[in-house]
Formats: structure tokens, C-alpha cells, sequence
């Protein structure tokens, strides 16, 4: 499959030449949100602007994407600094078995999923402003309190309400992505803040080993000021956050009226106009897309796979024979590498129209990662391998995210199939808590790296099936509008209009 620009770029716009583009979807808060019809980038109002396209896209990615950057890299790293605290001795003091420590690692994702489509649902009904920033301020809150918890039950208290603020986070974030930016900018910018989420492994290494030197002081060990002094930056984050974040388009402080209606040019406006408020049809209709079902699959597999290494990275090192606190410093560098590689990813999978391609590339490399760790006794291949697996992971999880999210439209759809798709992802959560460790033990950790090993490949198998039926729809579209006008479609219609032209 070439990797050329596909039409439906910027300057591609004449749909009765045959060219093909792309019915932009974004969405605010209300119907009142709109945007424009045309080739991908290229609105109704005001068509291409260079000077202004650079001005408006730099003020998001300037104000917005940094917050909404930090909102996840304080999720992820809240979320799995549990791996760090083990290390560092928190299994040991609190006296849990592998499969106690697994349990409360689930414990965390039952109500992490349950909330993933109300919470997304919320946020269209009360507003992101004030439902995001609050989930942030409650969690860092309880981030902390795992810090002076001294009973395993304690710990699953913490961690059930931690899951529960927390579920609704990434798809709330894409969501409200599509609020300001059209599809052919999303991917790019959902890896930005993504990306964070490799930071955070990163930067949760490196905490992590300066943090555990404070072991004594207050008479707490080591691991129990990872949670509190992580927990109380969250919650001073989230407080901050109640002041920055712009509800919709049109309360948008920092764009002047002519910026809104630029961007109001670069977004989908019919649809999102015919779609008053929220819609239980809608709701239905994004359960019965066959693409939603696809991806379904790779994102169960792919996402066993992140959780299972954004969990036992740590641990994994120090069964290769290192020490705790090197095991801290040593998963540093897979997570930048894979920080790199994801953004260099996204920017191809913006360029090229080509998500799919990124996917399949992306498991793919998870594949080599695991047969590398199966296939050697080396403690240094081992460790290597985790360069392949941690990079695949970390730039397949954003990019089938925007994927997902890019081919579902009006806003009530479009944040229900969000939200499916991440609960799907989720439950993979659920596995990978229990696949290393506890059904797999330390340190080869052989049945969960075959089993890794075989949904990676089967990721990439229903990504290529993904890809063969959007192509076929968009094939269909086209032969459609040759029979008809715009004029003539039935409204209402969604990403089923013909000239909804799906990504691949």
C-alpha cells in the first residue's frame, strides 16, 4: 500500500472533478458548533488562508494542547505509579501476593471502564470546562491517599476510585479535540497529548528514583511519598485547570470573531446543525457501525499489551537482574524513544491520510519486540526488545484513538463510539493485570509474551480488514454521488452521507 498524499488534502476541494475529499467533523458543546463542507482543511467560509491557517491551528496547539497534554500525562502516570511503588517496596510492607497485587490493579479498571461512556456523555450535557478539571482535582486527591493507606484493603478503596475519576479521561480529551479541530489535524494532536503517557513512563522512572530516597522521612517509606507527592500535584493541577480550559468554539477567549469563523469554515456544519442536543437514535446508530466492531479487536489487543508494559516495565527490568533502583532508571529510555517515534508517526499518519498503515506498522514492531524477548536468554536483547514492544504500543493507542474518532460523525455518535472503543481498550486492561505476574511468572514471563506476541498479529490482521471495508464504503460513496446532488441526499444522515469520505 503506497504511502502517497491522498486527494482530499487541503488544496483538493472540487468534488464534481471527481477529486476525492473529506466531510471535516468537529463539534462544540451545543448545536450551535459548526463548521464547513469541502476538501479536507478547505471550508465553506473563507476557503484557505495561509496566514490565518497558521495563526488560529499554533493558538490551540499553544493554549489548549498543553493543558489537555499534562490532564493525561497526570492520568497515566497516577494511574500505573503503582509499578514504580511495587519496586520500591510497596507489595512487600503491605504483605500481597502476586495475585493480591493483581487484583487491585483490576479492581481499578472495573469502574475505569464502566465510566468511560457516561463520563464522555457528561461532558457533551454540563461541559468540559468543569467536568474535566474536576475528575483531575478528585483523583489527585486520592492519588495521595495512597500514600498513607497501610492495609491492602485500603489500597483497593484507593484504587476503585481512582479507576472510577479517571475512565473518562483519553476519550474526553479526543472528544474534546474534535470540538476545535478538523479531522485531518486530529491525529498529530492526539499523539501530542498522548505522547505524555510515554513521557510519564519516562518521567516516572526518573521521580521515582529520586522520590524513594526520602524513605524514612515522616517515618513513611519510599513508596508511600511516590503517591503523595505525585497525588498533591494532581490535585493543584486540576484546581489551576478550572481557569483555563474553553468550554466551546464561541467561548474561546483567546481567538478574535474572525478566528471563530475561520475555524468555524474548517468544521463540519451540517450535521453538527441538525443535531440538537443529545440523541439516543444517535447513540444506537454508533453501535451499529461495522468499523466501530472492527477496531474493536485491536483496540482489546492493543491495549493489553500498553497496560500490561506500562505496568511491569519496572518489574520486568529488575527480573533481568537489576536493582530496584536501576530497574527505575533503566525504563527511562524505551518511553523516550517511544515518545519520538509516536509524534514522527502521527505527523506521517496526518500527511498521508494513512491511520491504518500506522497501525498495522505499529503492532508490527510490538510483534518483533515479544519474539525477541521469547527467542533470547540475553539479558541485554531482552531489554532491547522492550524498545520495539514500548514504541508499537505507545503509537498504535493514539493513532487508532483518532482513527476511531474520525470516522463516526454526528457529535452523540461520534462520542459514543469514542467511548465503546476505549471501554474495548480497557478491558484489556483488565488482562494485562493478571497476564504478567500472576498467570505468567517473572522472569521470562513466557505464556503472556506468546500471548502478547499473538495479538499483536492479530491487531495488525483486523486493522487490514478495517481497511478493506472503509475502502469499500468510500468506493460505494463514490459511485453515489455521480447519481445524485447534495441537494437530493437525505439530511441527518451522519458519516453516512455520500460525501462523508471515511479515513483509511
Amino acid at each position: 500500500m503506497a504511502l502517497s498524499p491522498q486527494s482530499g488534502s487541503p488544496e483538493d476541494v472540487n468534488l464534481e472533478k471527481g477529486t476525492r475529499s473529506s466531510l471535516e467533523s468537529s463539534s462544540g458543546i451545543s448545536g450551535g458548533n459548526v463548521g464547513g463542507i469541502g476538501g479536507v482543511g478547505d471550508g465553506v467560509v473563507g476557503g484557505k488562508d495561509p496566514v490565518m491557517e497558521g495563526k488560529v491551528w499554533q493558538k490551540f496547539d499553544y493554549r489548549v494542547l498543553p493543558v489537555m497534554s499534562m490532564f493525561y500525562l497526570l492520568s497515566f502516570l497516577d494511574r500505573t505509579n503503582i509499578g514504580n511503588a511495587r519496586v520500591a517496596g510497596l507489595q512487600t510492607d503491605l504483605g500481597m501476593s502476586n495475585k493480591q497485587y493483581s487484583i487491585a490493579l483490576t479492581v481499578t479498571y472495573v469502574p475505569y471502564i464502566l465510566s468511560e461512556l457516561p463520563s464522555n456523555l457528561m461532558l457533551k450535557a454540563v461541559g468540559p470546562d468543569l467536568v474535566l478539571p474536576t475528575m483531575l482535582t478528585l483523583w489527585g486527591i486520592v492519588t495521595a491517599l495512597q500514600g498513607i493507606v497501610n492495609s491492602y484493603s485500603g489500597l483497593l478503596a484507593c484504587r476503585f476510585f481512582i479507576g472510577l475519576l479517571e475512565g473518562g479521561i483519553f476519550p474526553g480529551l479526543v472528544l474534546y479535540l474534535s470540538y476545535f479541530y478538523p479531522r485531518y489535524k486530529m491525529n498529530t494532536r492526539v499523539t501530542l497529548f498522548f505522547s505524555s503517557a510515554s513521557l510519564s513512563g519516562a518521567f516516572s522512572g526518573i521521580l521515582a528514583y529520586g522520590i524513594i530516597q526520602m524513605d524514612g522521612v515522616g517515618s513513611r517509606p519510599g513508596w508511600s511519598w511516590i503517591f503523595i507527592l505525585e497525588g498533591s500535584f494532581t490535585f493543584l493541577f486540576g484546581l489551576s485547570s478550572y481557569f483555563i480550559f474553553p468550554r466551546s468554539l464561541e467561548k474561546t477567549w483567546f481567538l478574535s470573531d474572525e478566528e471563530k469563523e475561520y475555524v468555524k469554515g474548517k468544521l463540519f456544519e451540517d450535521i453538527q446543525k441538525e443535531e440538537e442536543g443529545f440523541s439516543w437514535k444517535e447513540v444506537v446508530e454508533a453501535l451499529k457501525l461495522p468499523q466501530l466492531w472492527l477496531l474493536g479487536p485491536p483496540f482489546f489487543f492493543a491495549a493489553t499489551i500498553l497496560f500490561g508494559l506500562a505496568y511491569f516495565v519496572p518489574s520486568i527490568i529488575q527480573g533481568l537482574g537489576y536493582t530496584a533502583a536501576d530497574a527505575q532508571l533503566m525504563s527511562v529510555p524505551p518511553y523516550a524513544v517511544a515518545c519520538i517515534i509516536a509524534l514522527i508517526a502521527s505527523f506521517i499518519s496526518d500527511r498521508y491520510r494513512c491511520r491504518g498503515v500506522i497501525c498495522i506498522i505499529s503492532v508490527l514492531f510490538c510483534a518483533i519486540g515479544f519474539a525477541m524477548f521469547l527467542g533470547s536468554r540475553s539479558k541485554h536483547v531482552q531489554y532491547g526488545s522492550l524498545f520495539f514492544s514500548v514504541t508499537g504500543a505507545y503509537t498504535a493507542a493514539p493513532t487508532k484513538a483518532t482513527w476511531n474518532a474520525n470516522n463516526a460523525s454526528p457529535q452523540t455518535r461520534r462520542a459514543t463510539v469514542i467511548a465503546i472503543g476505549f471501554i474495548l481498550g480497557n478491558s484489556g486492561g483488565i488482562l494485562a493485570t493478571w497476564l504478567l505476574g500472576s498467570l505468567s511468572p517473572a522472569p521470562r514471563y513466557t505464556k503472556a509474551t506468546i500471548t502478547l506476541l499473538v495479538f499483536s498479529l492479530l491487531a495488525a490482521l483486523f486493522c487490514v480488514l478495517n481497511i478493506l471495508y472503509l475502502r469499500m464504503q468510500n468506493a460505494e460513496k463514490a459511485e453515489r454521488r455521480k447519481m445524485m446532488s447534495r441537494e437530493d441526499e437525505k439530511p441527518g444522515l451522519g458519516d453516512h452521507s455520500a460525501w462523508y469520505i471515511y479515513n483509511l
